[in-house]
């Protein structure tokens, strides 16, 4: 059978220390909003927003999914969404909120996000209490134009819409999903994505509300096969399938040897099948491609150390430290792609 991902769709954190200025994070609370979305068979979803605009709010589209009416909470006040625009493959759902006046977020990017940077999920714990949880970036994954932003930002159920903030109080990202039973596996949709469907909106406009039906799933709801590959290799590295990884690792370099995350997989990998060489290759392939992936990094020193290169593994310490030194050998992009087919 199949193997599915098991995904929980999610909202909100526990009360931890925040990872920008108090005064900041009380700031752009008020750009989150409670989202409650009365289902036409009957009962309520509850979800977070983020106010993007004036009179605009985003959310998840498995919040709204099967929603007869919206509406938001603003400081106590409800407000009745009149339309919504839809973009069900990236599971974000644009609300027109007529007399929101939430003040909107600062966009910032998430391709400008680098591995370990400081951030903040805010957002509503059961569509009821306001929280935040500190965390960073875990790493970033390409995919449709846009890097899907993984984090160690904790968040349960409620907090699915709320927003992912970076350490200049920028949003970055909507909280969407987490990947049951892994650790640090939070994700959020990029920012620019939204902006694309802000862009969309001022053209087209926002059709009525209404239940947007089953279909189409978006790209982390699918069946395994279908999601992408960054899901599928996130489950088999939890499960412990490193012969599995490896193979996907390769398949997904046949396809593209100049994105660093692939290469990453492939040296975690063979680092657990005790192919240590081949481990350390593909790992100096993912630093060539992009040197401050810090995860790799943290691979290199104890990698070195099991090969005996002590000088090599020294040095590695010292990057982590104190950001400076560097890999010894790296190779040629030729001998990348080679290793790659």
């Amino acid at each position: 059978m199949m193997r599915l991902l098991s995904l929980l769709v999610l909202l909100a954190a526990p009360p931890v220390q925040a990872a920008l200025e108090p005064g900041i994070a009380l700031s752009l609370a008020a750009s989150i909003l409670q989202v409650e979305a009365p289902r036409a068979l009957g009962g309520v979803a509850l979800g977070s927003g983020v106010a993007v605009a004036p009179g605009q709010v985003v959310t998840n589209c498995h919040v709204t999914r099967d929603a007869a009416e919206i509406r938001v909470v603003h400081r106590g006040t409800r407000l009745r969404v009149a339309g919504q625009a839809s973009d069900l493959d990236h599971d974000l759902c644009l609300l027109q909120v007529p007399g929101l006046q939430a003040p909107p977020a600062q966009f910032g990017r998430a391709d400008e996000l680098h591995v370990g940077q400081a951030l903040m999920a805010l957002s509503f714990t059961g569509g009821m209490a306001m929280q935040n949880s500190a965390g960073e970036v875990v790493a970033l994954h390409r995919l449709d134009g846009g890097h899907v932003v993984q984090s160690s930002n904790w968040f349960t159920s409620g907090a699915s819409g709320g927003g992912l903030f970076d350490d200049q109080g920028r949003l970055v990202g909507i909280l969407t999903f987490r990947l049951r039973g892994g650790a640090a596996h939070y994700f959020a949709a990029p920012a620019e994505w939204v902006q694309a469907m802000l862009a969309a909106a001022a053209l087209d406009g926002y059709p009525p509300v209404r239940p947007l039906g089953a279909l189409p799933l978006s790209y982390w709801q699918k069946t395994e096969a279908a999601q992408p590959r960054f899901l599928r290799a996130a489950v088999l590295q939890r499960d412990d399938h490193w012969g599995e990884l490896a193979r996907l690792a390769r398949d997904w370099l046949r396809e593209d040897d100049q994105d660093a995350e692939p290469w990453y997989l492939l040296g975690v990998a063979l680092d657990r099948l005790d192919r240590l060489p081949e481990a350390r290759q593909a790992l100096e392939c993912s630093l060539g491609i992009e040197p401050e992936r810090r995860s790799a990094w943290q691979m290199h020193g104890p990698l070195y150390d099991r090969l005996g290169q002590a000088d090599a593994a020294e040095r590695v310490r010292e990057r982590l430290v104190a950001d400076a030194g560097t890999l010894p050998n790296l190779p040629t992009a030729e001998t990348c792609v080679a290793e790659a087919r």
